[in-house]
């Protein structure tokens, strides 16, 4: 005797069908793609019962069936079923696993509010005027085939979802991201559209999974950053993408430097910078200062400054063609040169190329000012500055309460600790009770 699906019959439950409405919705599911059904209750019993379905491509149908009745994406784990075999690009495997990852990481009570202000960001989108009602298209099942304008969109929210972040912080943006990952992106993976729609589909997902990944970093879930950064490689490899392929690279390399996990750093920044030879400047100073970070922190120290004088001269190079794309700037430069001369052991040295690069990005990334002007502040104290590093923790701590991000809790948790021994000093001891009363009670240690 089979052993009862009790995963089906939950799903069953929620539905609210007969075994007759359930079997003919799976019926209409397979006429829709070509396969001709006619199941009626006895079937859904005996599934419901454990009998696995007759046929490769039935379990999916049945999937989509309740997807569509539940108004969300249901994957084939989730029916007690197993995932179909094989790996192709788009195949219905890999956007399962994606959907049960972003749901897993969603807050499943905040659903609805996430939802509500999801749509209300996509608004502010400019030039975008029907970008709600396709994004509720997406999610509803109402498209079964997408083009470039869902595409499109994709790329315009993951952009906004990515602007959020560098204001308010991973922890404030990132649910927003899973939610979008989870009702609209998933379901347009599964879409039918041209192959290169679809290419693209898979592009822009792929950038949306690095992002989700970079905010998870954020709020110190390495964990689960890794297992986004995973989906993003996969995905862009599928589309052939080998920019976000690289740049995901790069974001795990990242990632390990912060660990300092250093060899394996090292790895992952070279195999970014192989993924991307025909790289233009601005890329290959992006890539190039990660290297340096990382070869650095390893005690490489003849390749540490042979990439960071490769990352100035690209960057040089970008920035003589003026405006250019790309988020890599003059700032992240320096904050590259100031890693590298930290881990190489130049104190004083790493002070001046922070406070350029704090200069340099002064009215932009909001949550990058709070992380790297604690970092700054903390060296200025290393070197003896301290009323310098005072000045330095304050302005962080104007901007501390807008944000909601683990790394400049942990940047703003560490002024108790290094102000202690200096509370005799009239500008420690202020800003110390200052940072009482901004830092959450729980941080105060």
């Amino acid at each position: 005797m089979p052993k009862p699906n009790e995963a089906l019959r939950r799903l069953f439950v929620m539905s609210g069908w007969t075994l007759s409405q359930c079997a003919r919705a799976v019926n209409r599911v397979g006429g829709e793609n070509g396969t001709p059904l006619k199941y009626n209750a006895s079937a859904v019993h005996h599934w419901l019962h454990g009998t696995t379905p007759r046929g490769e491509r039935v379990p999916g149908y049945i999937v989509e069936a309740f997807s569509r009745r539940l108004d969300r994406p249901v994957t084939h784990a989730e029916a007690g079923f197993e995932p179909p075999n094989g790996r192709c690009p788009g195949h219905p495997d890999t956007v399962d696993e994606l959907t049960e990852l972003g749901r897993g990481d969603m807050d499943v009570p905040r659903r609805g509010v996430l939802g509500a202000g999801l749509f209300s960001v996509a608004l502010t989108i400019p030039s975008w005027q029907d970008v709600v009602g396709r994004a509720e298209a997406l999610e509803t099942g109402a498209t079964h085939s997408i083009g470039m304008p869902d595409v499109d969109m994709v790329v315009a929210m993951t952009g906004r979802i990515s602007d959020l972040d560098d204001e308010f912080g991973g922890r404030a943006a990132r649910p927003m991201g899973s939610n979008f990952l989870v009702n609209i992106v998933a379901p347009a993976l599964r879409a039918d559209g041209p192959e290169p729609v679809k290419n693209a589909m898979r592009s822009a997902a792929a950038d949306l999974c690095y992002l989700i990944g970079y905010m998870a970093v954020d709020e110190g879930l390495h964990g689960v950053a890794q297992r986004y950064y995973v989906k993003a490689l996969e995905l862009a490899g599928e589309a052939n993408d080998y920019l976000t392929y690289c740049t995901t690279l790069r974001g795990m390399s990242v990632q390990a430097v912060d660990l300092r996990h250093s060899r394996k750093a090292l790895r992952l920044a070279e195999d970014a910078a192989a993924a991307a030879p025909q790289a233009g400047p601005r890329m290959r100073a992006f890539l190039a200062g990660q290297q340096a970070h990382a070869a650095a922190q390893a005690g490489d120290t003849n390749d540490a400054l042979r990439y960071i004088r490769e990352a100035e001269v690209a960057m040089e190079r970008a920035e003589s063609r003026g405006k250019a794309l790309g988020s890599y700037d003059p700032s992240s430069l320096h904050y590259h040169v100031s890693q590298v001369r930290w881990e190489l052991g130049d104190t004083a040295g790493a002070v001046e190329a922070m406070l350029e690069s704090d200069r340099a990005r002064h009215a932009v990334y909001q949550r990058s000012r709070v992380h790297r002007r604690g970092l700054l502040a903390e060296r200025q104290l290393h070197v003896g500055h301290l009323e310098a590093a005072c000045d330095t923790w304050r302005l962080a701590l104007d901007d501390y309460p807008k944000v909601r991000s683990g790394r400049a809790d942990e940047r703003m948790q560490r002024i108790f600790r290094l102000l202690r021994p200096y509370l005799k000093n009239p500008t420690a001891r202020d800003l110390y009770e200052h940072a009482h009363a901004v830092v959450p009670k729980r941080l105060h240690t």
